[in-house]
């Protein structure tokens, strides 16, 4: 199993700078990833200073060596694919392939949409989600590459350089269970991410081992696949964490990301959490 760190990248001095630093510590203390979340307005009613995360996560990759990093998630309905294409490979490279690309719906409905007149309807943004995971795919081949679709529409054009990895930077599809409709876009991609609207989601056990269990009905590759889920371990007792997590034996999670709140913590908490190193079952 692998342990990330999961923290939003706006709030009160949560700088670019600051993050870079607390991923280079994360590193240091045997953390294996660094994601934060991905919103240009998460609230109006709160003035909360946002730091685009593109930029930040260069700052981070520029700061670590072997951390895994990205995003949780972009909602790609509200950016166009191309560009996205472009942004994704360029940190590729920088990082010698170390991102992965968490993708969903987006939320606030209102404020990270209805604000700049796009649209809210959520089906409207799961078939944008879709076609924008298709052009990614196609950009990323490196190949010719041509779309047309209900939303997105380009002739046929090659990007390079593609992605490191292969077949592709590797995407994490959220989704709020039990609703299914997520969960079969994340089985034709490289792992679910169960969240919850307005927040993260812890689920237990026994609800990880069905979203397993429905995601294997629907899968059509053996490559590899990830399981991520969010919580929080408490980092001053080593041993009541190594038990929160043997209860995800058996369950197929393969990442879980504590999550670190800037407004829930101070930022020394939040440095001592990461420093404290993550809950390993084989410490």
């Amino acid at each position: 199993m692998f342990y990330g760190i999961y923290t939003p990248n706006f709030g009160a001095e949560t700088t670019p700078s600051l993050l870079a630093e607390l991923a280079a510590e994360a590193e240091e203390a045997g953390w294996d990833g660094f994601f934060i979340w991905d919103h240009i307005v998460y609230s109006r009613k709160q003035l909360l200073p946002l730091y685009d995360p593109w930029v930040t996560l260069a700052g981070i990759a520029m700061r670590t060596e072997r951390l895994r990093f990205g995003t949780t998630v972009t909602p790609i309905a509200r950016r166009r694919p191309w560009k996205l294409a472009r942004e994704t490979v360029t940190l590729n490279h920088l990082s010698r392939g170390r991102l992965t690309l968490g993708v969903g719906l987006g939320d606030p409905d209102e404020d990270d949409y209805g604000t700049f007149g796009e649209p809210i309807d959520r089906k409207v943004r799961a078939a944008m989600l879709d076609e924008g995971l298709e052009i990614l795919d196609g950009l990323w081949s490196g190949k010719p590459f041509g779309y047309k679709g209900d939303y997105y529409q380009m002739k046929k054009c090659a990007f390079l350089p593609a992605p490191i990895q292969t077949p592709r930077i590797p995407i994490w599809v959220g989704g709020i269970w039990p609703h299914k409709r997520p969960f079969r876009r994340a089985a034709r991609w490289d792992g679910a991410l169960p969240i919850n609207s307005g927040g993260p989601y812890t689920p237990p056990p026994d609800t990880l081992r069905e979203i397993r269990a429905y995601i294997a009905q629907h899968r059509q590759s053996e490559a590899p696949f990830d399981l991520v889920i969010m919580g929080t371990t408490p980092g001053d007792d080593p041993k009541a964490a190594r038990k929160k997590m043997a209860g995800y034996a058996g369950t197929g999670l393969t990442w879980w990301l504590e999550t670190l709140y800037r407004w829930r913590n101070s930022i020394e908490a939040m440095r001592r959490r990461v420093r404290q190193g993550p809950p390993r079952l084989d410490m």
